[in-house]
């Protein structure tokens, strides 16, 4: 009995704990907008420069930095909306055309802009080059965007394999042979559709195809996009079952040729 006290004792100094740590990080965020705001943080990130990899290949270090970033990003995002949210409130009790309204509004716009930089404070407040940041972001967004687009190719190609397999059957049992010339000629142009798209894919760009390799080995791709979604979803976790269930939509969407 003393022993399970003495852990549920435990735990709940170990909540406690991380409930302070939680409140005073926000406190700390929240003090470093209002002491440096968004053009104060612009004009250090001015400071920085970076000269990209001409093979646009990332490394596992930029990786890391990148997933580093984002982590306490999404901590600035969520204290910034907050105070967002209270200067947007605060405007609308004291009447937007009024000069306290309009202050107000002013402050809004200014959580709003400290929303849209909360990666590039977050990269500054870990010591990273913001620009060489931006960079990796940027490679990291497209290895995830790919990935989109290649699970909706992959759903469409499903789809149209199950409507070739009804066209060939349409095919085989035409009767006359304006029919049958008919549905040759459709066949004949979603197979030049098919080889155009080949072509297209052995095209792509080998560092896209590499850092999308990488990423896979740290981190779910398609995560670089939810993260991006997570910055402006009200309720937490709304970004992450939106994309969960896109993901079995495109899922279901490629069934019908597996059956």
């Amino acid at each position: 009995m003393r022993k399970a006290l003495t852990i549920i004792s435990l735990s709940l100094i170990a909540l406690t704990g991380c409930k302070a740590k939680e409140i005073a990080d926000k406190a700390a965020i929240s003090h470093d907008l209002e002491k440096r705001g968004t053009v104060d943080l612009m004009k250090q990130v001015a400071d920085d420069k970076y000269t990209a990899p001409a093979d646009g290949k990332l490394t596992e270090a930029q990786v890391q930095m990148y997933l580093k970033v984002r982590e306490h990003e999404k901590q600035i995002a969520q204290v910034a909306k907050k105070e967002a949210q209270e200067h947007a409130d605060a405007a609308k009790k004291a009447g937007e055309k009024s000069l306290a309204g309009m202050m107000e509004g002013l402050k809004t716009l200014g959580s709003a802009a400290d929303m849209m930089t909360a990666d590039i404070r977050a990269a500054k407040d870990l010591g990273f080059n913001t620009q060489e940041y931006l960079w990796v972001k940027g490679q990291i967004m497209a290895a995830s965007t790919s990935v989109m687009a290649e699970k909706v190719g992959q759903a469409m190609s499903a789809q149209m394999d199950a409507s070739v397999a009804q066209m060939k059957k349409s095919y085989d049992e035409a009767k006359d042979e304006q029919t049958k010339k008919m549905y040759g000629e459709m066949l004949a142009n979603i197979e030049k559709s098919r080889q155009e798209s080949a072509q297209q894919k052995e095209k792509e760009d080998p560092a896209l195809s590499y850092n999308r390799q990488l990423l896979s080995k740290y981190d779910n791709a398609l995560n670089a996009l939810t993260a991006e979604m997570a910055k402006w979803e009200d309720k937490p976790g709304e970004a992450q079952k939106s994309m969960e269930q896109w993901q079995k939509d495109m899922d279901k969407a490629g069934q019908p040729a597996k059956q």
